[in-house]
């Protein structure tokens, strides 16, 4: 169900307003992607461009003269610094998947430098790519976990809840995005709804995807194959293209929020 947008105050109507209803579209949109969407780079990558688009619009809406008169209400401090720290808990989501995307990247050129000169310390630098592969999934696991106990604090604003939405959205894909890097085991609806219905044991899989591939290769480098790198580096290569431009939107977002945070 779409969130609709309506300013309240002591000197303003219930105002809709059409970029609020643009924003509304974009978030079901989004919500509908999460839902049918399969767990690919390519559906990732497009849901980081929708979002890039959706802090965008989020970005017109809050400089909208009656935005800015409901965030700079003093009711609404509080819903105001909850925003803040959610724009800012985001970016450093953010930040901690670009960094970690450069980091298996680096690796990644290294391991084909080796396997094109047919010379150097192989063994040694999977094992180095394989090590930090392990730390990436004991970072996010606290990410992971440390944006779901920030999640569950929703405030009751209606004014704000089209921006509440909208991080909750992003939550997710970053959710998503974890999942498919880590290649975290999944169940399916069906096989939720089936368990439901039937009372039957179900046993989720893990994700087989360019990620995961690797990894695997990686364990016996006897199965190394140097077109599955380099699929890995061109997949990491896109997401980061994407993560980028996201990152820039957000921070374009969290300083309108500022602003309107000092009138």
């Amino acid at each position: 169900m779409a969130v609709s947008f309506h300013v309240r105050s002591h000197s303003y109507p219930s105002i809709p307003h059409p970029q609020a209803t643009h924003v509304d579209e974009q978030l079901a949109g989004l919500r509908s992607s999460e839902e049918t969407s399969t767990s690919s780079s390519s559906s990732i990558c497009q849901r980081l461009d929708n979002l890039q688009d959706l802090h965008e619009s989020l970005d017109k809406l809050i400089r909208l003269p009656v935005t800015q008169h409901a965030l700079g209400q003093e009711q609404n401090k509080k819903a105001v610094e909850q925003l803040l720290d959610g724009s800012l808990r985001i970016l450093d989501v953010c930040n901690i998947s670009k960094d970690a995307l450069s980091q298996m990247k680096e690796g990644l050129m290294e391991i084909q430098s080796i396997l094109r000169r047919k010379r150097g310390d192989l063994s040694g630098e999977v094992k180095k790519y394989l090590a930090s592969r392990k730390s990436f999934k004991k970072t996010i696991q606290k990410v992971q976990k440390s944006l779901k106990v920030a999640q569950a604090e929703d405030n009751n604003d209606k004014s704000l809840a089209v921006f509440g939405e909208a991080e909750a959205v992003t939550i997710a894909l970053f959710d998503s995005l974890f999942s498919y890097m880590s290649g975290s085991k999944t169940c399916s609806k069906w096989s939720v709804v089936s368990k439901l219905m039937n009372k039957k044991k179900i046993t989720c899989e893990a994700q087989e995807n360019e990620f995961t591939k690797v990894d695997s290769e990686f364990q016996s480098e006897k199965t190394l194959k140097m077109e599955d790198v380099q699929i890995l580096e061109s997949c990491i290569q896109d997401l980061e293209d994407g993560l980028e431009s996201l990152s820039k939107s957000l921070i374009k977002y969290r300083v309108s929020i500022l602003n309107s945070f000092g009138h």
